[in-house]
């Protein structure tokens, strides 16, 4: 199955999220913890996410990531403790949809790095996955990610 690549441009929306470093092994737990915790505290506001979970990736080293995850808002929150407010990616990007577990997303950053040498652009060390659908209600073989690398651009 070929995986279908096209270039986008992302618009930057307000977020609350959690960042920190931690491996692609402890990922599941971290990832469902602060999950919780950013909607716990989405609940105590009376606000709720105005889209689905994301998750950014400043670094892909399995063994130290560098996340930022979150929800993003429609209204400005403070956030508390560690989480706080923040901004999803915006401008160039290329994007795939993923279907499956998250843990065979490996194929879609192939996908996405081969587009970016076939069409001449590097990449800026940036991924951002979106969630489409939950994964306490989904099928494993049935969850979307959309998938962004985000292109550098040249500063004149």
């Amino acid at each position: 199955m070929s995986i279908k690549c096209e270039l986008t441009e992302l618009k930057s929306q307000s977020s609350l999220t959690i960042r920190l470093r931690t491996s692609a092994e402890d990922l599941p737990d971290v990832y469902a913890n602060g999950y919780a915790d950013i909607a716990k505290y989405l609940e105590e506001c009376d606000a709720e996410p105005a889209g689905p979970a994301f998750a950014i990736y400043y670094s892909l080293d399995l063994r130290d990531l560098d996340v930022e995850f979150g929800f993003t808002v429609s209204s400005s929150l403070k956030g508390i403790d560690n989480i706080r407010p923040s901004q999803t990616p915006n401008g160039k990007s290329v994007t795939c949809l993923h279907i499956g577990p998250y843990s065979d997303v490996e194929p879609s950053y192939r996908a996405l790095t081969e587009w970016l040498k076939d069409y001449g652009y590097e990449s800026a060390g940036i991924a951002y996955e979106v969630y489409l659908n939950d994964p306490i209600v989904t099928e494993p073989d049935k969850l979307k990610t959309q998938v962004y690398e985000l292109i550098r651009t040249i500063e004149l």
